[in-house]
């Protein structure tokens, strides 16, 4: 039955009818578009590249302002990112600007895990608004969106190529964000080889499958614009927070001893182009690609990671409640078995340790009786020669005796021997 309706709704045909007078709707682009200046608008930059490279220059240079930063060091340890907050206006619009500077990056010699924490802050971001959106209570009208909308990937002017960092880096965050390369300090090579380092690095791009962010060209009111602007990529950028006095006006400028470096002349660098595309033309399509594809991806890899999937037209109808019933059985499951296996882990290792103290105990009595029995001899040791000497301190002493005897007899033979004389001589 449900299907028949659904075969009725999809075959009807759509019927145009005229309008007999003036009825108010058409004024809803302009309810959309107070209600959006009204609530203001976020916008997220990931600024990737290496330390001193000149992302923070060339963000005061965008915005043409000076952001408080942190001058970064050369021996970090590791790559971490640092988020920071601001709150613009330009006329009557209102814009939360947020960069996030990639801190540490290239600056360690082992550099296979680089990419891993500029990753794992984007998927946080991804996460944070996605809880947002499974709360029972959403506020997602008054919800900050952190989610990273453009990656000005900075590319070091030095060299040939890329570098293998800078490669893959870029394969793994374009399904993750919106990439634009852009070659940072472009003053310090000639035209004829930068122009030739834009051709390698779009080549090598290409050929490892990199994605960066393609400038729409599906609206005609900036159709032109931007399909010329594809054609430019990588932007070679300069950027200066100094006015310097050129002819009449002053402007922003790097000042050198054979000339200067005008940020905002593009017969000099790529900057007005940059701005163009980042600010004043694509904004809101940058936004609306970070929504509707890459925020789009992650939700669905979750979601089905979670054990829900959408409904094909011959199968059944789909049930939230049974899909998290199951997943719920499921859990459960799980959790009983990690319960039991850590509770027969646990089990052995008392198991392991009670044979150990065993052992050792054993060991212990073991070098006790063998002590035991060094003293045992030790002492048998010690009587035998205590014995030992008794016997000849009692022969010693027998032996004196006699000696004092033998000794008495002769002294008292020696008295009587003069006696006997006189007696002779008398007689």
């Amino acid at each position: 039955m449900a299907a028949d309706q659904k075969d009725v709704f999809a075959t009807e045909e759509k019927r145009n009818l005229e309008l007999g007078g003036h009825v108010g709707f058409d004024s809803l682009p302009d309810q959309l578009v107070s209600k959006s200046v009204a609530q203001g608008f976020s916008f997220n930059i990931l600024c990737v590249g290496e330390t001193g490279i000149g992302k923070s220059t060339l963000m005061n240079t965008l915005f043409n302002t000076t952001f408080e930063n942190e001058e970064a060091s050369h021996y970090e340890n590791e790559v971490h990112l640092r988020s920071q907050m601001y709150e613009l206006q330009e006329s009557n619009v209102n814009l939360k600007l947020t960069i996030v500077h990639t801190v540490g990056f290239g600056d360690q010699i082992n550099k296979e895990e680089s990419h891993k924490p500029i990753l794992e802050y984007i998927d946080a971001q991804f996460e944070k608004y996605l809880e947002e959106e499974l709360k029972i209570k959403r506020s997602l009208f008054n919800c900050h969106d952190t989610r990273i909308h453009i990656c000005l990937y900075f590319i070091a002017p030095t060299g040939h190529s890329l570098k293998s960092l800078d490669l893959v880096t870029m394969k793994k965050l374009d399904s993750k964000v919106n990439i634009i390369p852009v070659i940072a300090k472009a003053d310090t090579v000639s035209k004829i080889e930068l122009d030739k380092l834009k051709i390698k690095i779009m080549s090598e791009l290409v050929s490892n499958g990199v994605q960066i962010y393609q400038f729409p060209t599906e609206d005609e009111a900036v159709a032109e614009i931007n399909s010329s602007m594809n054609t430019h990529l990588p932007f070679a950028v300069v950027g200066s927070v100094e006015d310097v006095k050129v002819g009449n006006k002053m402007v922003k400028a790097r000042l050198y001893p054979w000339g200067s470096v005008q940020v905002e002349n593009e017969n000099h660098c790529d900057f007005v182009k940059l701005r163009e595309m980042l600010l004043r033309v694509n904004m809101e399509d940058l936004r609306e690609q970070t929504h509707a594809r890459h925020y789009e991806l992650y939700r669905r890899c979750k979601l089905e990671e979670m054990g829900f999937k959408d409904t094909d037209p011959d199968s059944q109808s789909f049930s939230l409640q049974q899909t998290y019933e199951a997943k719920r059985k499921e859990f459960l499951l799980e959790l009983q078995r990690k319960e039991e296996e850590m509770r027969q882990m646990f089990v052995n290792k008392v198991k392991e340790t009670e044979a150990e103290l065993k052992e050792k105990e054993k060991e212990l009595h073991e070098r006790f009786e063998q002590l035991k029995r060094m003293h045992q001899d030790e002492k048998k040791n010690l009587e035998e020669k205590r014995r030992e000497l008794e016997e000849e301190m009692n022969a010693f002493n027998r032996r004196k005796v006699a000696a004092e005897t033998l000794m008495g007899q002769a002294l008292q033979g020696c008295s009587q021997q003069p006696f006997k004389k006189d007696k002779d001589k008398k007689n």
